[in-house]
C-alpha cells in the first residue's frame, strides 16, 4: 500500500522540477511547488489536483532570498511541515565565455541560485526533517560539478559547490537519519541551454543535434527512484548521462 508523502520541489515552473512534481504527483504523493513564476505554479497545480488528485502547495518566492525562504518555510501550516522528501532543483546556467571576459551579473546568478538557494533552503527545512528524525534531501548537481570544460568556469565552480555542499550535508545529517543524495545529469533537453544563451534558441538547438540526450521525464524517474528504497538504503551519488555522451566533453554524434 503506498504511503503518501509530501514532497517539495524547488525550481517546478519548468525544466526538471516540473517533471519531477508531475512524477510524484502520478504516485499519489502530495506537493510543495516552488518558483519565481507564479502563473506557471498555479497552472501546475491545477493540472496535478485534477489529473492525480493530490493536494499541492504552490510558494512563490525567491530561493536568492534568504529572508523569503524563511519567511515561505515557517509559515507552512503545520500539515504542510512533515516534508518527507525535498528535491533542491532550482538552478540555471547563464552566458559561457572565458573568464576574462565574464559579466558579473550572471555570475552572481548562478552562484546565488545554485549554491546560496540550495543552501538557505536545506537551512530551513532540515530542522522540520531533524526534529522527526526522517527526511531525505535531493540535490540536483550537474556532470559540470565532476569535470571542468571550457568557458563553464563559474557554472562548473556552482556544480562543484553543490557536490561538496551535499556531501557536508550528508556528514552532518547521518546522526538524523536523513538521507541525503545528490543526482548529476548529463546533456539534458530542457530550458538549460535556451537560457544560458539567453534566448538563441539557435544556438540553444545546436548543442543537442546529432544524439539524443537526456528528457526531464529521465531525470525525473531517477528523482522518484532513489526514494523509492528501504528506509536503510541510500544512494548518495549518481551520475546519469544520455548513452551517447561519455564525459562532459565527449559525445558519439550522427
Amino acid at each position: 500500500m503506498l504511503m503518501k508523502k509530501i514532497i517539495l520541489v524547488t525550481g517546478a515552473t519548468s525544466g526538471f522540477g516540473k517533471a519531477i512534481a508531475i512524477k510524484f504527483a502520478g504516485e499519489g504523493h502530495d506537493l510543495i511547488i516552488t518558483g519565481r513564476r507564479n502563473d506557471r505554479l498555479q497552472d501546475l497545480k491545477m493540472k496535478l489536483e485534477k489529473e492525480f488528485k493530490v493536494e499541492v502547495l504552490p510558494l512563490c518566492f525567491d530561493v536568492r532570498k534568504a529572508a523569503e525562504v524563511e519567511i515561505s518555510i515557517q509559515s507552512l501550516p503545520e500539515r504542510w511541515k512533515t516534508i518527507d522528501v525535498m528535491v533542491n532543483n532550482a538552478g540555471l546556467a547563464v552566458g559561457m565565455g572565458p573568464v576574462q571576459e565574464g559579466v558579473l551579473d550572471d555570475w552572481e546568478r548562478m552562484i546565488d541560485t545554485n549554491m546560496k538557494g540550495l543552501l538557505y533552503m536545506t537551512r530551513f527545512v532540515a530542522p522540520l526533517m531533524v526534529a522527526r528524525k526522517k527526511g531525505h534531501i535531493i540535490n540536483i548537481g550537474s556532470i559540470a560539478g565532476r569535470e571542468v570544460y571550457p568557458n563553464g568556469n563559474v557554472y562548473c565552480g556552482s556544480k562543484f559547490g553543490v557536490d561538496a555542499i551535499t556531501k557536508g550535508t550528508r556528514i552532518d545529517l547521518v546522526q538524523h537519519n536523513i538521507k541525503v543524495t545528490q543526482i548529476a545529469p548529463g546533456a539534458a533537453n530542457t530550458e538549460f541551454s535556451l537560457v544560458r544563451f539567453k534566448g538563441d534558441q539557435q544556438r540553444a538547438d545546436t548543442v543537442y543535434k546529432g544524439f539524443k540526450p537526456l528528457s526531464a521525464e529521465d531525470v525525473a524517474d531517477t528523482v522518484y527512484y532513489v526514494t523509492t528504497l528501504p528506509d536503510h538504503v541510500n544512494v548518495n551519488d549518481l551520475v546519469l548521462m544520455p548513452t551517447a555522451q561519455a564525459s562532459s566533453m565527449h559525445f558519439h554524434k550522427v
